[in-house]
């Protein structure tokens, strides 16, 4: 098994792309996206091509590439595939891997799997990203519920947006998980201010030891 974190999130579309382009530059490590449902357009491997500049061979191959954006196992099913968990197997990597998932935590890979027993099996320590807006604590709180449900190992939450301090530390205070830091939303974005900005926003450090 690789060294490296599971990136996940409280929902489809918080900015954990950009967080996992920004801690594999940081940690020159690998990418992995198992499942990418959707595409048209840039794929998120293809933003995480561009955002770390990391070699093209860091960037591993999708299991999985569906064209419509939607649930994977929606999305498979309209293609007449079904998402199989042995095909998920995590790839041997000589660096730090990160995992991307697909949507939040509790997304349907099949009719009998759930991304997070997904996740579960591979025993990778988990970083939840969740957005600073409004709602955040009741989804960030979710997850992180049904996480320690599963008894997976929780790196650290990892916020993204404008500062909120109030929301950042209640949702802390009540999980008891380590605040790993904050993204804000970075005009312009390319891969100099995005690592500018993760430097500023996050202690490296604390992302050593990332291991099964």
């Amino acid at each position: 098994m690789s060294a490296g974190f599971i990136v996940t999130g409280t929902d489809t579309g918080i900015g954990k792309t950009v967080f996992s382009a920004a801690l594999v530059r940081a940690l020159d490590g690998y990418y992995w996206k198992p499942i990418q449902a959707g595409l048209e357009g840039e794929s998120d491997s293809d933003a995480v091509r561009r955002l770390s500049k990391l070699p093209h061979e860091r960037i591993l191959p999708e299991a999985y590439r569906l064209r419509l954006p939607a649930s994977p196992h929606i999305a498979a099913a309209r293609e007449g595939i079904s998402i199989e968990a042995q095909s998920l197997t995590v790839p041997v990597c000589a660096g730090p891997l990160v995992i991307e998932g697909a949507g939040g935590l509790l997304v349907p890979l099949s009719d009998e799997l759930l991304q997070i027993d997904q996740f579960a099996s591979w025993g990778l320590p988990v970083i939840l990203c969740a957005r600073t807006a409004l709602g955040t604590i009741n989804h960030a709180l979710l997850s992180l519920e049904a996480l320690a449900a599963r008894r997976m190992r929780v790196h650290g939450i990892a916020f993204i947006g404008d500062a909120a301090e109030e929301v950042e530390n209640t949702i802390v205070a009540f999980s008891g998980v380590r605040r790993l830091g904050r993204l804000p939303v970075v005009e312009h974005l390319d891969q100099w201010r995005l690592a500018a900005a993760f430097r500023a926003g996050f202690d490296l450090t604390a992302f050593h030891g990332g291991r099964a």
